[in-house]
């Protein structure tokens, strides 16, 4: 035996903990794991929703440090129309395919009524597409390219009063599908006094309509205390760029008007820095298994229940797939093997 008797710790829900008397070797597994991702690389879709001209595009640029192709939108759309375009990135031997979703048009129609209904509908569409390669006999989901929305950045236009109707709708509308973070952008339009005051009422509209938005996980100890805090910062009010403009001895990324100087990477002058470092370095994995836990199983639970499915039956038992014979052989032939065992074990002790 492997662990003796008196390594033997108290039983935890039915199981057993036993000290081990030596190297095993899985204490290698999340190096695997480390090594299996970086080989396969990562997908992350981002959805920018905003009125044209609300500073998408430039912010995206800011965020990854490049320049996207994204070709300049019109005004004069008869709908909203949702251009999603991927990239391949590479950091430190990690790669990156990264899809970047636009809302064109959206919020230029003078009947905006159904402006968020084409974006409802691209959402579930991703889902569509990955419930129904889940349900093929011969799946693919190793080579899946994935393009369910991970995250949902909502542009708000710096007026300093309130929500606009179509926000509140909008996100109202989403916020069971998709992980939303709200940002208000081109920030240096506005005083900083007037900013905190739109930033407060921002929140407390969307708590009164209802809305709810992604808040950073505190439940990790690792990042709780920073998580929380950024909890408090949001929205985020952001400026970004690409243009550098000297400052001192070095180049910085910023906006240069008559009456000053807004740096996008100074957190004294708008929260650029707290949305990368928000979105990126710390959450990005969150938002990835928040997509698939939370808003894709809520859409695959009402899908599967459309088509029939059930977990319990009419007579209040689990609903199970009816198997073939030479499956039912071998699951008898399971539970022996496991009578023997429980035999043996018994006998040791």
């Amino acid at each position: 035996m492997a662990a003796s008797r008196g390594g033997r710790q108290p039983q935890n829900d039915g199981y057993r903990t036993l000290s081990l008397s030596g190297h095993v070797g899985f204490g290698s597994l999340p190096d695997q794991l480390v090594k299996k991702s970086i080989k396969q690389g990562f997908y992350f879709n981002i959805l920018c929703i905003g009125e044209t001209g609300s500073g998408k595009s430039t912010l995206i640029n800011s965020l990854f440090n490049t320049s996207f192709d994204d070709p300049v939108s019109t005004h004069f759309l008869p709908n909203v129309r949702l251009r999603a375009q991927t990239y391949e990135l590479q950091e430190n031997n990690v790669l990156l395919k990264l899809t970047i979703v636009n809302t064109v048009g959206f919020g230029d129609q003078i009947n905006k009524e159904d402006s968020y209904q084409p974006i409802v509908d691209y959402i579930d569409a991703q889902f569509e597409a990955y419930l129904q390669e889940e349900l093929k006999i011969k799946r693919s989901l190793f080579s899946y390219h994935d393009t369910r929305i991970h995250v949902c950045l909502y542009f708000i236009s710096p007026t300093g009063h309130s929500l606009k109707t179509l926000d509140l709708l909008t996100m109202k509308s989403l916020d069971s599908k998709v992980n939303i973070i709200p940002i208000i952008g081109k920030a240096d339009s506005i005083s900083k006094t007037e900013l905190q005051k739109f930033k407060n009422k921002i929140m407390s509209e969307l708590v009164s309509n209802g809305v709810h938005i992604y808040q950073f996980p505190t439940d990790d100890e690792t990042v709780s205390k920073i998580n929380t805090i950024m909890n408090g910062h949001l929205p985020f009010a952001v400026v970004g760029s690409t243009e550098e403009v000297k400052i001192g001895n070095k180049m910085v990324r910023a906006r240069q008007y008559p009456w000053g100087i807004v740096q996008v990477e100074n957190e004294n002058h708008c929260d650029f820095v707290k949305l990368r470092e928000m979105l990126i370095s710390t959450n990005m994995e969150d938002l990835r298994e928040q997509t698939h836990a939370r808003h894709y199983e809520l859409y695959r639970r009402c899908r599967l229940e459309e088509m029939g499915f059930r977990d319990i039956g009419p007579e209040n038992k689990p609903v199970r797939l009816p198997c073939s014979k030479s499956y039912a052989d071998r699951e008898t032939i399971c539970h022996s093997s496991a009578s023997v065992e429980r035999l043996l074990v018994f006998h040791i002790e």
